[in-house]
């Protein structure tokens, strides 16, 4: 599957999100209070729904000790 950079950076985000709640063993509704939003904006990330804006997908890299946006 061919995607543009972005859409590529946000769908690898989101996945390494998922991975870094289901090793720890973290609920969406955690997830989303660790990172100052509603249960329904997490779920929505990791359905593929929709996607994190600027400031949290700022939050989710610091959560995951990520230090800067690779696009």
């Amino acid at each position: 599957m061919i995607c543009d950079d972005i859409l590529c950076y946000m769908k690898d985000l989101i996945s390494k999100l998922e991975e870094h709640r289901l090793e720890r063993r973290i609920t969406q509704e955690q997830l989303a209070e660790m990172l100052g939003v509603a249960f329904v904006t997490v779920n929505r990330w990791l359905n593929g729904h929709t996607r994190p804006n600027k400031i949290q997908e700022f939050h989710i890299r610091k959560l995951l000790g990520e230090k800067k946006a690779k696009r």
